[in-house]
């Protein structure tokens, strides 16, 4: 099963191709996707991504991860968090969410089992 493409982005709104729904921050994977809230893990800007926030779309067998950071980068990745994830033999890519996209998009087009957890603020 193919990854969804990102079909849009702007501030605080990201669509996924074959989702209805419109989300300010996703999670995607082979197959899905899904909004991400943030209070599940009890997620903040600082420390930022936790292990716990990428381990759903880890579990659903990617080679890679992209971490869409926010407009402005101001959510952060702790090493625990890319340690995790490269412990389990995942690629990961950290950047700013625009970028992030366009890596996502272009990884689900060369046909790479790819996931992404996506801050479409900050």
């Amino acid at each position: 099963m193919a990854s969804p493409k990102i079909a849009s982005l702007s501030w605080g709104q990201m669509k996924v191709q074959g989702s209805t729904s419109t989300y300010k921050d996703c999670k995607v994977w082979p197959g899905g996707s899904r909004a991400w809230d943030w209070r599940e893990t009890g997620t903040e800007h600082s420390p930022g991504v936790q292990p716990a926030d990428v381990k759903e779309v880890a579990e659903k067998g990617v080679q890679t991860l992209v971490i869409g950071r926010g407009m402005s980068e101001a959510l952060k990745v702790p090493p625990s968090t890319v340690e995790y994830l490269e412990k389990q033999g995942i690629d990961v890519r950290i950047l700013q969410t625009e970028q992030a996209v366009k890596e996502y998009n272009a990884l689900v087009t060369q046909g790479v089992r790819v996931g992404g957890v996506f801050h479409s603020t900050c």
